[in-house]
């Protein structure tokens, strides 16, 4: 019979019985797929022995049968939130199967184990649970069980026959959902969409609804700080937006201007959160996460120093000049950069992926890049200053370029003089103080120079050179692995993304890591940086599998700035420049 001939859960049944007490490499004969006839049951790899990796499975169910109605699937912010959901709902029922069936007594290794994606509170498109007019499909992990290394074939008909029936049954068919959570899900997302389409119309970068609550449970935690014990966020009157959206009405909350805009107040008064918030508002987020109706333009970029990332033929002359020894920054490399160099270069790398804000924290930046002061500039003249200070050059990066820069600051009011909009937080609660932040400025000149007199320059076009970058291990093929949402093992070297805090989830890393491989395949010595990251895009567009190495429910969509940051701290990453 053809592996991929349909077969019967009888057939299944009957397979198990044959191969019960044999080597473990036997559950191969399991490959194939099988009709239940309310879904299909696909074994798409058989794991080599119960400690290694489970086996990939996936099941499909033609969306007739599902019962979704068809307003589930109708456009993007739909279908990603009835995909979420769902994948939720397969989360959840699969811990359930899991206590029930007792697992921990099922056998050796991974055995009995189901393991789906776990997703965090953005709603993001992953590759575990797929729907289109035509079809459902899921897929996850499970543990073939066995004892020692022989087939342990009685919990695995179990496993097989009874477990994954039940939660497919249980999770992925309209009946077994709670119809008004899936609505208000794929409400929230439509809703969170519409509000960020309004923003370039409204002349602003981003949108925080009254009663938004942006504090977290804890420094580490995703969840949010209880309504008990947060402060719901509230719009002064003079920033405050109203944006219609198709299911809540008429929203009113703070809009913030395009321009550069500071978030200044007392240390612990909540700046800091108020900007993370706006970092991870480039994603939609789930019901009940607080920041569902906070939302970023999409291309925002969270820049930081990162002493000794890797920096490979950059443009950070805008920024950094007249090193000792002639050293040219028009091109700038090292394995090594600096607090104020990395943070050069990683402007620069955002703008060039098309980053149209920046979102910086004084408490993650270097402070000799961001200002000097006019003392300093009395003490050191500026021809012996190489970095030309970023207080210098943030209305520029607007004015020329039309990128705007959100910047939480506690110590240097000489950003007054360049700032359009200054917001200020009291024990979390929001006030406008630009009218008054431009009085002080007006009556207390700081008396330092400007450091720059030319606009801010058009920075060089990289192209990056074939061979530097490799995910081969010697004669092997491929070998990419996301250790965790930080950091990605690429062949023989290893991506720090530590210091990219706009990924959220390990699946995000994982397609990062492939994409970063269909990225190699491009450099020719012809295609400029931007070129490649629009053609790998593109692909990632049309669906994830077309960037993945191998069909997997453990992807989840990235952003090409992301990408972009992938590919720049490749320590192999060659370019050249025009």
């Amino acid at each position: 019979m053809s592996r991929h001939a349909l077969r019967s859960p009888r057939e299944l049944e009957r397979l198990l019985a044959r191969i019960d007490g044999r080597g473990y490499k036997a559950y191969r004969d399991l490959h194939g797929r099988y009709d239940f006839e309310d879904f299909l049951l696909s074994i798409d790899h058989v794991q080599s022995d119960p400690f290694a990796s489970p086996s990939r499975v996936s099941v499909q169910i033609p969306f007739s049968r599902t019962g979704l109605p068809r307003e589930t699937i109708e456009g993007t912010s739909r279908i990603v939130a009835t995909e979420d959901f769902l994948l939720r709902s397969l989360v959840r029922n699969a811990r359930k199967e899991e206590s029930r069936s007792g697992r921990a007594g099922s056998g050796s290794g991974k055995s009995g184990r189901i393991l789906v994606l776990e997703p965090g509170p953005a709603l993001l498109k992953r590759s575990a649970v797929r729907i289109d007019a035509a079809q459902l499909e899921a897929r996850f992990r499970v543990g073939l069980p066995a004892f020692g290394r022989r087939i342990a074939g009685e919990p695995a008909r179990r496993l097989l026959l009874e477990s994954l029936p039940r939660l497919i049954r249980s999770s992925l068919f309209y009946s077994s959902l709670d119809a008004d959570a899936l609505k208000r899900w794929a409400d929230v997302s439509e809703d969170a969409d519409a509000l960020r389409e309004a923003l370039p119309r409204l002349g602003l970068v981003a949108f925080v609804a009254d009663g938004a609550i942006l504090p977290r449970a804890s420094g580490i935690a995703t969840d949010p700080l209880p309504a008990s014990e947060a402060v719901p966020f509230a719009s002064p009157e003079s920033l405050r937006v109203s944006i219609s959206t198709p299911h809540s009405g008429i929203l009113s909350g703070m809009g913030v201007p395009r321009g550069v805009t500071l978030i200044v107040g007392g240390g612990y008064h909540g700046k800091s959160t108020l900007l993370n918030a706006l970092m991870h508002g480039v994603y939609n987020h789930i019901p009940g996460d607080g920041r569902e109706r906070v939302v970023t333009d999409s291309t925002a970029v969270k820049i930081r120093a990162e002493d000794g990332r890797s920096v490979r033929g950059v443009d950070i002359s805008p920024f950094i000049n007249n090193l000792p020894f002639r050293r040219d920054t028009t091109a700038f490399t090292t394995d090594d950069a600096s607090g104020s160099t990395s943070q050069a270069a990683s402007i620069i790398e955002a703008v060039e992926a098309g980053a149209e804000v920046l979102l910086i924290d004084e408490d993650t930046s270097a402070t000799n890049f961001m200002i000097r002061d006019h003392r300093m500039q009395k003490l050191i003249r500026t021809e012996d200053e190489p970095i030309t200070p970023f207080v210098d050059r943030v209305r520029q990066l607007f004015s020329a370029r039309g990128v705007s820069t959100i910047l939480v600051l506690g110590g240097s009011g000489d950003y007054l003089d360049v700032a359009d909009t200054v917001i200020g937080l009291f024990q979390y609660r929001v006030r406008d103080l630009t009218p008054e932040a431009k009085r002080i400025a007006g009556e207390n000149p700081t008396g330092r120079e400007r450091e720059c007199a030319e606009d801010f320059p058009e920075p060089r076009r990289r192209i990056p050179i074939r061979g530097g970058i490799s995910a081969r291990r010697g004669r092997h093929d491929a070998k990419i692995r996301a250790r965790n949402r930080k950091e990605i093992s690429f062949g023989r070297d290893e991506i720090d993304l530590s210091s990219v805090e706009q990924i959220v989830e390990t699946a995000q890393t994982r397609a990062i890591g492939d994409a970063v491989h269909r990225a190699t395949a491009l450099m020719d010595g012809r295609r400029t940086m931007t070129e490649i990251l629009d053609a790998v895009m593109a692909e990632a567009e049309k669906g994830l599998d077309y960037i993945a190495l191998v069909k997997s429910g453990e992807y989840a969509a990235f952003r090409r700035q992301e990408l972009a940051a992938a590919i720049n701290r490749h320590r192999g990453l060659s370019t050249a420049s025009r």
